[in-house]
């Protein structure tokens, strides 16, 4: 099929926006490299009436954070029956709440740390402090604490004495109404990209992320030069095979479809534990996703438009 009019969006109102923005400008500047005619689309009050009056050959979503990642959009688009990149509305609301995508990837086999989800209202209702205790008595320390939903790391930190924990619990509920506490893994930390060719899941080489405070946070994700990037991730063969496996495990597990990105960490053993999966993956220049598929002997343009191309019959 012949592209003529394909829309990148990007933007939203997310806590993300930015990110989402530096996205955007690549997957376009990506596609024009492949002769792909690209038109970069904020998702603002403009946008429904634009693709009803001139509909796209397809859309491809850049955007992170909720709309981008929760589904909603993608609602917008199939009921406009406007083809798009990227996983369908159910599989997007699965994977965007962590705790669900934990325990969907816990019944396919795969090991996850050991965890709690719990709303503002219960710390509330029941007293902070009683709650707070419960929680180190029963997952212990290291913990690791994050908004239940969100991207970019944004909330999130690791609490290793006692004492941090409220402050980690007052930060994490500045992004969101719940937040999952899990039992922190120490280990080598890395991102599995999977790509869909030919019908079939591919996973992409392990991308290691070393961070210079040893959490991957917003800052060491999106400042170039912060952090310390190995592809393929330094391990051992069977650890790499069991993380490829787990990978393309959560996509399918999930019901993705075209692109995903599972973050893991490998442990001491070199046993593989899930954390999350990204439908929309980061594709600005310090994402993991762009850099696997340069490790990989892809070009970025021209995966993309394959993976625009997977949308028609």
């Amino acid at each position: 099929m012949e592209l003529g009019h394909v829309i990148v969006l990007a933007g939203g109102l997310s806590y993300e926006r930015e990110v989402s923005l530096r996205s955007g400008r690549r997957v376009a500047d990506a596609l024009r490299a492949a002769d792909v005619p690209v038109e970069l689309r904020d998702a603002d009050a403009t946008l429904l009436d634009s693709l009803t009056n001139d509909p796209p050959d397809a859309v491809f979503p850049v955007l992170h954070g909720s709309a981008g990642e929760d589904g909603s959009i993608r609602d917008v688009l199939e009921l406009l029956e406007v083809p798009y990149v990227g996983a369908r509305p159910d599989a997007c609301r699965v994977a965007w709440d962590k705790p669900t995508a934990k325990s969907v990837v816990r019944q396919a086999g795969i090991a996850t740390p050991a965890s709690v989800a719990l709303p503002k209202e219960v710390f509330h209702d029941l007293g902070a402090a009683s709650v707070l205790d419960s929680i180190v008595d029963r997952l212990g320390l290291p913990l690791f604490v994050k908004p239940t939903r969100g991207g970019s790391a944004l909330g999130a930190s690791v609490v290793r004495e006692a004492s941090e924990l409220p402050a980690a619990m007052v930060g994490c509920f500045a992004y969101g109404d719940a937040a999952l506490i899990e039992q922190y893994i120490e280990g080598v930390e890395i991102a599995v990209s999977v790509i869909e060719r030919a019908g079939e899941p591919l996973a992409l080489p392990a991308v290691e992320i070393v961070a210079p405070s040893g959490l991957y946070d917003y800052t060491a994700r999106y400042d170039a030069g912060d952090t310390e990037f190995v592809t393929p991730a330094r391990l051992s063969p069977e650890a790499a095979q069991r993380a490829t496996a787990a990978a393309v495990t959560a996509h399918q597990a999930l019901g993705l479809r075209d692109l995903s990105r599972t973050d893991l960490i490998v442990d001491a053993s070199g046993e593989v534990h899930f954390l999350e999966v990204n439908v929309a993956p980061g594709m600005t220049e310090t994402s993991l996703l762009p850099r696997a598929v340069s490790v990989a002997g892809l070009d970025l343009g021209f995966l993309c438009r394959d993976l625009i191309l997977r949308r028609f019959p």
